[in-house]
């Protein structure tokens, strides 16, 4: 697109409500909505999903139809601020529970909700800022080169919903009927969420299924290919590497496990073993999908710094954080990490942070606009930042418990500052093609960071009291991950046989041109988790192939899935989080001894589960 040529929705010369009281406290209660949900989600299959176009949708039923207010840009300050929730939520679920697990292990104190809400805030903040000054170059410069896939989207959902309420009804009613499911299977345990089935002449393998409706709406979400690579990594462990373990090694006993491999189930196979080849795996495609995005990094970087911060203008849409908030905003957040006592992170710590912070925020603002936040590599830049640190601590002698936790605390904060970096770039492609002004924008992200800082270590506390975190229930995939990292560089005592394994199977894939971060998560994960997400993106795979009357009526169809998949995600992880509370509370909602209609029930939920999702797609062509 030529320069000059793009005229937003709403003119520049027009001043419409944006940053209102309604907007902010919406927005708020989204940030935290989506925030425990994406966490919890997050922490049982390691994926989170973007929160941006159920907050566009559930602004515009609040806003426009119970409110009465007819303001595109105040529905879209809405989703700014409710997006910031997943994203700071992501980047701690991603690390920050290493710190509770250690110190389960070592018998010290956790991480207080003060150091998680500060290191959050810190992240978030200078995702924020860091981005701000690459508006002009990504946003302005590159529209129509960049397409920013979500916050393109998000921007049309806004649009198409103008007038229109049919759209949050949907996702009201993916979030009651998930909430329900949820609540009777494993609130009331009528019948039981997972099953499961081992072979018992095919040593190592199991098989089974989580008839949950978020798994179901992630697969949909995800689609057929990464669903189906997701769970072809699942089959590799579960029926190929794990039995080759118990054929050829019955009678031994390995490292790390502690006893013979024969008297072990496949669930403690996994655990002594298949975790660690899912780990190097996942390493070995993190760091593989950076190697890849090196190209654009240098590229970003060139365009990028060639125009920072841009000009002072007193147009509207082209309002930006001044360049003294910024560089006094960073200079702040790095002094707050060096006075602060809760945070264990020194001075050359601190700049570590402001330097991997700033070059991961302008790789993640600029990769969003490519491949989207679902495919921003954030573990591979976490992983990639970890190891390099990990490296400067052991030749400066800071090794042990004090060393790693600093190295965490470190890679936390970065994580958060990538993660919070492309939703901030995503949103602002949306306002920025919608006609909002940045500046505003900006002050909503910092607004939904603020909140979702002070609530995210409540959730955490919650789910890890109720659970813990690298439980069968919260497996924690990706601060397992750090955790390992983090030991293995400064204790060097890892299983590096079997990390190496799965490095190796990470380089295969990625030969054979399959989405690597995608097969090493499944590998990583157990069976049961990733064959409904097979099924989810195995239906809409059969939606996408259908033919219809029009194009325009298959994708409202599809489309109708999406928000329903979005509702069901959002539904089950607000009531895993009301679970939590009632198992720290001791609340005992077991009602399995009077009505308990065992594995045949759960079959049967599932399948009715499946046709309610499969009858709102099909509902969906009435939206056309």
């Amino acid at each position: 697109m030529e320069k000059g040529t793009f005229k937003p929705y709403i003119p520049a010369e027009k001043t419409p409500l944006e940053l209102t009281a309604v907007s902010v406290v919406v927005g708020m209660l989204l940030a935290i909505l989506f925030g425990g949900a994406n966490a919890y989600l997050g922490l049982r299959v390691g994926m989170t999903i973007s929160a941006s176009i159920p907050a566009a949708v559930i602004s515009m039923a609040v806003i426009r139809v119970l409110l009465k207010r007819d303001s595109i840009l105040e529905n879209n300050m809405v989703q700014t601020i409710g997006s910031a929730g997943e994203s700071v939520a992501a980047g701690c679920i991603f690390t920050l529970p290493a710190m509770f697990m250690w110190a389960q292990e070592w018998g010290t104190e956790t991480p207080s909700m003060v150091e998680i809400a500060i290191v959050a805030f810190i992240g978030g903040v200078m995702g924020v800022l860091f981005m701000v000054p690459l508006r002009k170059a990504l946003i302005v410069k590159e529209h129509g080169v960049l397409p920013y896939p979500e916050g393109t989207a998000c921007a049309e959902i806004l649009l198409a919903g103008e007038g229109k309420e049919s759209s949050a009804k949907t996702i009201f009613a993916g979030l009651g009927l998930a909430a329900v499911y949820k609540f009777v299977t494993d609130g009331l345990k009528v019948f039981p969420s997972e099953i499961a089935y081992s072979f018992e002449r095919f040593k190592g393998s199991e098989i089974g299924i989580d008839v949950l409706p978020a798994l179901l709406g992630v697969g949909y979400i995800c689609g057929y290919r990464v669903s189906s690579v997701l769970f072809a990594g699942s089959i590799l462990m579960w029926f190929c590497i794990l039995p080759c373990i118990a054929f050829y090694g019955a009678d031994e006993v390995i490292f790390p496990a502690t006893k013979m491999i024969q008297e072990l189930s496949p669930g403690a196979m996994w655990s002594s073993f298949g975790r660690y080849i899912g780990a190097g795996a996942l390493a070995a495609g993190g760091i593989i999908s950076l190697v890849k995005a090196l190209p654009l990094i240098v590229d970003t970087f060139k365009k990028s710094l060639g125009s920072f911060g841009g000009g002072h203008t007193t147009l509207r849409t082209d309002q930006d954080l001044s360049m003294k908030f910024i560089i006094g905003g960073i200079i702040a957040m790095a002094a707050l990490m060096v006075i602060v006592p809760v945070i264990p992170i020194s001075p050359m710590g601190a700049a570590l942070v402001v330097i991997f912070g700033f070059f991961f925020a302008t790789v993640s603002s600029r990769i969003v606009g490519i491949v989207g936040s679902s495919n921003n590599p954030v573990s591979g830049m976490t992983i990639a930042s970890l190891l390099f640190i990990s490296i400067i601590f052991v030749a400066n002698g800071n090794v042990g418990q004090e060393g790693m936790m600093a190295v965490i605390a470190i890679g936390s904060i970065i994580c958060i500052v990538a993660a919070i970096a492309g939703d901030t770039s995503q949103d602002l492609k949306t306002g920025y093609i919608l006609g909002a002004t940045p500046v505003k924008q900006q002050m909503g992200e910092l607004v939904g960071v603020f909140v979702s800082a002070l609530t995210v270590g409540g959730v955490l506390y919650l789910l890890n009291a109720a659970w813990g975190f690298g439980s069968k229930e919260l497996a924690a995939p990706q601060a397992m991950l750090m955790k390992m990292i983090v030991e293995g560089v400064i204790t060097a005592n890892l299983p590096w046989d079997l990390v190496f394994m799965g490095a190796a199977i990470a380089v295969v894939v990625e030969l054979l041109g399959l989405p690597v971060l995608a097969f090493a998560i499944g590998l990583y994960l157990p069976i049961y988790l990733t064959a409904p997400l097979f099924i989810g993106g195995l239906i809409r795979r059969i939606w996408e192939a259908k033919k219809y009357q029009s194009d325009k009526i298959k994708e409202a169809a599809i489309n109708n899935g999406t928000l329903m998949a979005s509702g069901m995600i959002a539904g089950e992880g607000i009531v895993g989080i009301v679970l939590a509370l009632l198992a720290v509370l001791n609340v005992d909602t077991d009602i399995s001894g009077t009505i308990n209609l065992g594995e045949i029930g759960s079959i049967v939920a599932f399948i009715a589960l499946i046709c309610v999702m499969i009858y709102t797609i099909e509902s969906g062509k009435k939206n056309a």
